[in-house]
């Protein structure tokens, strides 16, 4: 048997607010973080001085909500600027999934509106080893660890379709998590301070972002994006995705399932088959099928969701039969 999973992407169709002109620094993007701390913030200032996103503290732990989010998350929008929450993570007062459900329900959900980056999880030293009598970890091992940051993200993801980008340090990474590898799909925002972004944590080949200095020319922290400001908005806003797998079940019956794995609602999808070998279709729900073809449609699927398609043929006694499958650019051989 030959099964395959390919994906294909979509464009989304999402307007994008006050992303007008190309700026580009030496290190990227130019971009804030502020917090609670920050204070009152002249949005139009930094929008002017050529920032052109933020990320504000939503919360830390499961028992505090900057009480300046709303103002400040809002202020950066009108401003035109691309906008991410993040949270602060207390690893040692609860587990990752009730951190991230807290932070997705107190400004950390993702909005598909062209303009709001992926939530963050910031992870770093302990500041509170005075008070709470923890090590920079937290107290917890770095398997531990690596378990609390994997239910934290998952959480996240299957909330909202998007990988939480990851605010760390390399030293804090190597040293709590024994450098795991496990998170190459969560984007990284980087924290150090200086000239370059020196050794990356071994999770990460590349930064996303990067938190040059505590304290930057426009408000909050130095922060630049790793890129172009066209692929800072996509990833802001970035194209719906479907994974598209299919399987010979005997020399009869085959399935093809479509699982939309992105973060938009998918529209108008349409499968196209075609037996082999000489056998045709006899049996397909859902779908039309007559001799060799078979044709099926989707008329939305929604984030999260998947549809099964089951193709039942009249295959010869012997040789080599199948289906060819074509969703949009996604192409699989299902051979018995």
């Amino acid at each position: 048997m030959i099964s395959g999973v390919k994906r294909l992407l979509f464009v989304a169709v999402i307007a994008v607010v006050g992303m007008g002109g190309v700026a580009q620094a030496a290190d990227g993007v130019p971009g804030v973080d502020v917090s609670n701390w920050t204070g009152e913030i002249d949005w139009e200032s930094v929008s002017s001085g050529g920032g052109k996103f933020a990320f504000v503290q939503a919360t830390e732990g499961t028992n505090y909500r900057n009480p300046s989010f709303d103002a400040q998350f809002g202020g950066a929008a009108t401003a035109g600027l691309v906008r991410g929450a993040y949270h602060f993570a207390q690893p040692h007062e609860s587990d990752g999934t009730a951190q991230a459900d807290y932070f997705l329900q107190n400004g950390g959900n993702w909005i598909s509106d062209g303009q709001t980056l992926p939530g963050v999880l910031d992870i770093e030293d302990n500041p509170y080893k005075d008070k709470n009598g923890k090590n920079n970890c937290y107290g917890l091992s770095a398997k531990d660890m690596v378990t609390w940051l994997k239910d934290f993200t998952k959480k996240y993801r299957a909330a909202t379709g998007r990988h939480a980008i990851i605010y760390t340090t390399t030293s804090w990474w190597q040293t709590c998590t024994g450098n795991s590898d496990k998170f190459r799909s969560n984007p990284l925002w980087l924290a150090r301070w200086g000239s370059e972004p020196g050794e990356l944590p071994k999770s990460w080949k590349k930064h996303t972002f990067w938190q040059s200095a505590e304290k930057g020319p426009l408000a909050g922290g130095q922060n630049s994006f790793n890129g172009s400001e066209s692929q800072l908005k996509t990833l802001a806003n970035p194209p719906a995705e479907v994974k598209v797998s299919g399987a010979a079940r005997s020399r009869k019956t085959y399935t093809v399932t479509i699982s939309n794995v992105g973060p938009h609602p998918v529209k108008d999808v349409k499968l196209s088959g075609r037996a082999f070998g000489g056998q045709r279709v006899v049996r397909a729900p859902g779908c039309t099928f007559s001799g060799t073809a078979v044709r099926c449609s989707i008329g939305e699927l929604p984030r999260g969701k998947k549809a099964t398609f089951t193709f039942t043929t009249k295959p010869k006694a012997k040789g080599s039969v199948g289906m060819y499958i074509t969703v949009g650019s996604v192409k699989l051989t299902l051979r018995a």
